[in-house]
């Protein structure tokens, strides 16, 4: 119950978030819409003063060739409608990324595996899984962000789906604080050389952002994109 609780604050105070966000970014667009339009008015208005002015002052015996300013009435026209597209386009990125934010707010407080680098320590524990290619020991590593092993692990692996848990110790059996850690996972062929492992590692998701018009879901400590994500498993109500 604390889980769901906790996620569904900060899906409030991540919808808030990013409504703000996305009010500025329109408010921007629409600044900037505006002023391109308001400089485009002026020039055409410009353009009008002197069109007028070279009609009122040509010499009658040589009229000037009205294909050349109805060209230039084209471009403004065309310039206008282009600032126009834009400025949607803008407005609908806009409103496709909070739509997202939303849809996305959903998954806090959910189970969600995905693939990565890090493993979240949360609550002091932790989760990971892979699939080893036969019967064998593989070799799990836990790491800090300076490189340091903080804990190392040997598991006699079946062929197939694998899970492991680590209650967030190292290898002294210090208890570490929870967050992101880097971890590996591979396995030493008869030569001596060891191949890494794919895996997937599994988390309580617990914040959504968007920046750079990407959103990622947050697993504790560990940001991940949404295309990592393999499975999400939402709670019972």
């Amino acid at each position: 119950m604390s889980t769901v609780t906790t996620g569904t604050a900060l899906t409030a105070a991540q919808l808030a978030a990013s409504n703000g966000t996305t009010n500025t970014a329109s408010s921007a667009s629409s600044d900037s819409s505006n002023s391109a339009l308001s400089s485009l008015t002026s020039n055409y208005s410009d353009f009008l003063n002197l069109l007028t002015t070279q009609l009122q002052n040509q010499d009658p015996s040589s009229p000037m060739d009205s294909s050349q300013f109805t060209s230039e009435l084209v471009a403004f026209s065309g310039v206008e409608q282009q600032i126009n597209t834009n400025s949607n386009l803008s407005q609908l990125i806009a409103l496709t990324q909070a739509g997202n934010i939303s849809q996305a707010s959903s998954m806090l407080g959910s189970q969600v595996t995905a693939t990565a680098t890090q493993l979240p320590l949360q609550n002091g524990s932790a989760k990971l899984s892979f699939t080893a290619p036969s019967a064998e020991p593989v070799n799990i590593a836990v790491s800090n962000s300076s490189g340091e092993t903080l804990y190392d692990a040997t598991v006699n692996a079946s062929t197939g789906a694998n899970n492991w848990s680590w209650d967030g110790t190292d290898s002294s059996g210090a208890t570490l604080p929870d967050g992101a850690y880097n971890v590996s996972v591979t396995n030493t062929g008869s030569d001596g050389t060891a191949t890494a492992i794919p895996f997937t590692v599994t988390g309580t998701a617990t914040s959504v952002d968007s920046a750079s018009n990407n959103l990622t879901l947050n697993l504790g400590a560990v940001n991940v994109p949404f295309s990592a994500i393999t499975s999400v498993n939402r709670p019972s109500s």
